[in-house]
């Protein structure tokens, strides 16, 4: 007879682990609490799910800053590059972009869902949705079954908790996971937003809600001053503060110091060293010297700026051009190539990307993702105490674990 596994959620991790242990010659019950599966897998990349990295093992690691050394030996069994065969193998063709992000050659996240879907019930896999799942039943630390909150039971000879962190909330993801791990006996360490977007001090800021800024450099700097990340790319301003692909990267790189106090410094011309945009604006300037240096910075910067780049200036607005000192201007150099922004506290975890903390990684064997805990108990996903960078890192955590578990449970 089949071993009998039942997976909690029907996420990344929980879909791939049906469809695995399915094709393992197990049988697999998913258990989710929505009316459909993947609801924040539908959501990632944008709509168009980055499915995984097309890196090195050594720029995998060096991506997943939370606890990575614990995934060594599921990368062994099933990596990134497994992950794109698997995904060509179940016709979802694959396309690597910038960063190496992997996508689905057809940019839709429907098509990944419904692949995982169809590739779980074709390996026998049974699905039972609107099932919110109340408890793991134990007896003498080995696991029995799940009791649905209608108080329906199913005996199981092994559970894979697949639950989710908090972060997106509306998608299912409400810490349901932790709950029942935390009742079996486990550490839940402590859950914060990680790749999430930042509130921040400067009055200003609010004044450019809306604006994307692409191509300017962003340095980050913890709240004792060391630089800890720096690339090129796209941010956006908000009503409380900054948002965008790199805030978000940087986010991660500034939780460890708590996030107050920590800033960042935009280079808004990063293609330019300072005696080449010294240049350019003594160009602007001959060009715009008989108007006020309000008027003078359309061709350099976005026009929701400018009124904010002239008052951070000190430099009147209504000054004439052809007054403006070489001192002055000197400092309008450091200002193109230095913004500063302070970040006050993270938005909350529900509106993270990801949740870092979770599971201990020290209760769960790295080997095979079973409980040291509960024989019979595995983990998948979000839910264990790893976290990486954006870029496709979190779900090669999520394929990577959920087939250590699946294989083994």
């Amino acid at each position: 007879m089949s071993k009998r596994i039942g997976i909690i959620g029907a996420g990344a991790a929980g879909l791939f682990a049906a469809g695995i242990a399915g094709a393992a010659g197990k049988s697999a019950l998913v258990f989710e609490k929505n009316k459909k599966p993947g609801r924040k897998l539908l959501i990632t990349g944008k709509g168009r799910c980055n499915i995984t990295n097309n890196c090195s093992m050594e720029e995998l690691m060096s991506n997943i800053p939370g606890n990575g050394r614990f995934l060594y030996s599921a990368f062994n069994k099933f990596n990134n590059l497994d992950i794109m065969a698997f995904f060509e193998s179940i016709n979802v063709p694959v396309k690597t972009e910038r960063g190496n992000r992997v996508f689905p050659v057809s940019d839709r996240s429907m098509d990944v869902v419904n692949a995982l879907v169809n590739y779980a019930k074709s390996n026998g896999a049974k699905f039972l949705f609107e099932s919110p799942v109340a408890e793991i039943c134990c007896v003498n630390g080995q696991v029995r079954g799940v009791k649905l909150k209608n108080n329906d039971y199913y005996e199981l000879d092994s559970v894979i908790l697949a639950t989710g962190g908090l972060s997106y909330p509306m998608t299912g993801s409400e810490g349901d996971g932790y709950r029942m791990a935390k009742a079996l006996g486990h550490t839940v360490t402590e859950l914060k937003p990680s790749l999430v977007p930042l509130e921040t001090v400067e009055k200003w800021v609010p004044d450019l809600q809306g604006l994307t800024l692409k191509n300017v450099g962003l340095t980050a700097f913890d709240n004792k001053g060391n630089k800890v990340y720096h690339e090129q790319g796209e941010m956006l301003f908000t009503h409380f503060g900054v948002s965008g692909p790199m805030i978000l990267s940087a986010s991660r790189h500034i939780m460890d110091c708590g996030y107050k106090g920590a800033y960042f410094i935009i280079d808004l011309k990063p293609a330019l060293d300072e005696e080449k945009l010294d240049l350019r604006l003594q160009r602007d300037f001959a060009k715009y010297s008989r108007k006020q240096f309000g008027n003078s910075l359309s061709d350099l910067l976005p026009k929701s700026l400018i009124p904010v780049f002239v008052e951070l200036s000190g430099i009147p607005s209504e000054k004439p051009v052809n007054q403006i000192t070489r001192t002055e201007r000197k400092e309008l150099v450091k200002l193109f190539k230095g913004l500063k922004v302070t970040v006050s506290k993270p938005r909350p975890i529900q509106e993270a990307i990801i949740t870092a903390g979770g599971i201990s990684t020290k209760e769960i064997n790295p080997s095979t993702m079973e409980s040291k805990l509960i024989k019979g108990l595995y983990f998948a996903g979000e839910i264990i105490d790893v976290d990486a960078y954006t870029g496709g890192f979190n779900l090669t955590i999520a394929f990577s674990t959920a087939y250590a578990a699946a294989m083994n449970a």
